[in-house]
């Protein structure tokens, strides 16, 4: 690729494109915004990974057209995200395409066993999810939702206002 020597060309390209490939998605994701690694959905965790598989794509590819086919989609990828994200907040039936519906797991410390089943989650990741969440006793759980990401969200006080269940399947 850069040299005719098979061992140097080698340590080249690792000392080159990985760098390089790294600082082009530094500077696509400062073009496109701060939500380029977020996770607030499926989509932007998928986003997230495939990005990561290219770049180390790009960074070990032997021929440049490798590197450019992975640079471009990288900032394909990225530019889809940011479009997706935009008509997200005007289009709530792309979210119903693209999204899956939160799921009610626990509410006020009765587990949902339909749900916890139509989920594939078991009362082991259950119960771990309310210990990392601090909670002491199951009837100080006001509810625990299953989100569009696959985090567990524990929600737990005294009160809870159910502005913040609004779009969640019960």
């Amino acid at each position: 690729m850069f040299i005719s020597l098979p061992q140097l060309d080698i340590v080249l390209r690792v000392m080159i494109l990985g760098p390089v490939s790294l600082i082009w998605i530094a500077v696509v994701v400062r073009l496109i915004g701060l939500r380029s690694f977020s996770k607030m959905t499926a989509f932007d965790f998928i986003t997230t990974v495939a990005t990561g598989s290219l770049l180390a794509s790009a960074a070990a590819a032997s021929e440049w057209s490798q590197f450019l086919q992975a640079s471009g989609a990288v900032a394909a990828l990225l530019a889809l995200q940011a479009v997706i994200a935009a008509l997200r907040v005007h289009s709530t039936g792309l979210i119903q395409l693209l999204e899956n519906e939160p799921l009610l797991l626990m509410e006020d410390g009765v587990v949902i066993r339909a749900n916890m089943t139509k989920a594939r989650v078991s009362e082991d990741d259950l119960r771990a999810k309310l210990r990392e969440a601090n909670v002491l006793r199951y009837s100080d759980v006001r509810a625990v939702v299953l989100e569009t990401t696959g985090d567990i969200s524990v929600l737990h006080g005294e009160k809870l206002d159910e502005e913040l269940l609004k779009s969640v399947r019960r």
